[in-house]
């Protein structure tokens, strides 16, 4: 069912960024959360027995125009209270589950397809970043959902991934698309989670072939310890749209963008080369910290932000919304995460 006064779109016509008429349709109302901000796409119920679960499986097409225009929704007033009800909304409204693969943080399994989101200290921003874009594949829906909200900040920014890519120095943009990015990771230094933990895998042997299949170099060190490097994208096309996006995990792996205290600590306990982690151009050579100065305060422009209220569901396309996380004060926020429409890393960088 399309909005009242809204054209059906045809997917060639998603790359041209075409309007997509935002009014209400009943039994929803669908706004901006924001005036003079798009992101994101705000949906609530005009009555009191919307099924959001229902409603949304039966109304995909609107949704995935929404998301392809402007990259995130918010569901809010819907009553969703169990993350059973976050995976029915992810198996209504997407194809194919996706799974949380070679983690870069920790989390906590909940059940189906649903995590908590990162389990860092409550004092700990997590910077802007689109999920998994370090991977050999990743997610590219992403859905938050606020089971508890922090008693103040915790919020999760989220920012326009072409937006970011339209206003990057074009000087940095043509070295990373012509270097790419290294990231460079560590195992068995007791910081971090360890090899077993990320690839979920046991045997060294089993390590060793999956990453010869995803193109990643390793080299064993003492203790069973493991270094891997491997090569990827800084920027990309986005499978629907046609749209460059800038996509990449530098922000969130480069040394220089810790907080100071934690840097130092890292650097006096191992060389840079021995860091849990750390990113480069392609070639190994290093990232000057004046691009991540340009590349960050680029996010940080871009960055939009709301508060959560308990029952909120924020659905993104991963691959066009790069999202984060404030710091917050309080013991109890719990926001779970589940991801859905898995992209391989081949099948968009050819």
């Amino acid at each position: 069912m399309n909005i009242p006064g809204e054209r059906k779109l045809k997917k060639t016509e998603f790359g041209k960024r075409k309007s997509v008429n935002i009014q209400q349709e009943e039994p929803v109302h669908v706004r901006f959360l924001n005036a003079g901000s798009t992101l994101p796409v705000l949906i609530e119920p005009a009555g009191e027995d919307v099924n959001l679960i229902t409603w949304a499986q039966a109304h995909r097409e609107l949704l995935e125009a929404n998301l392809l225009k402007h990259g995130a929704i918010l569901f809010r007033n819907f009553k969703l209270k169990t993350a059973a009800e976050l995976d029915a909304l992810i198996m209504a409204t997407c194809d194919e589950v996706a799974h949380y693969q070679e983690a870069a943080t920790p989390r906590t399994y909940v059940g189906g397809n649903i995590y908590t989101s990162t389990d860092f200290p409550s004092v700990q921003r997590i910077f802007l970043h689109n999920e998994n874009s370090h991977c050999p594949s990743w997610p590219l829906r992403l859905f938050f959902f606020c089971v508890v909200p922090a008693d103040q900040g915790g919020q999760t920014p989220i920012a326009d991934s072409r937006r970011v890519m339209e206003r990057i120095d074009p000087r940095i943009k043509e070295r990373f698309l012509e270097k790419k990015v290294m990231y460079q990771r560590n195992f068995g230094s007791g910081l971090g989670l360890p090899w077993q933990a990320v690839f979920n895998l046991k045997e060294k042997a089993d390590v060793e072939e999956y990453c010869r299949r995803n193109g990643i170099e390793t080299e064993w060190k003492d203790h069973d310890r493991l270094r891997i490097r491997y090569v990827r994208q800084a920027a990309t096309v986005h499978p629907r749209t046609g749209e460059m996006v800038w996509f990449n995990h530098v922000p969130l792996f480069h040394i220089s963008r810790l907080e100071p205290h934690v840097r130092e600590a890292l650097l006096a306990q191992f060389s840079e080369e021995g860091l849990p982690y750390n990113a480069y151009y392609g070639d190994g050579s290093l990232i000057e910290a004046s691009v991540l100065d340009e590349i960050c305060g680029t996010y940080q422009e871009e960055m939009r932000l709301f508060c959560w209220q308990p029952g909120d569901v924020l659905m993104l396309d991963n691959m066009l919304t790069a999202h984060g996380r404030e710091p917050y004060t309080g013991e109890q926020r719990k926001i779970l995460v589940g991801m859905a429409e898995p992209v391989n890393y081949r099948s968009v960088n050819v």
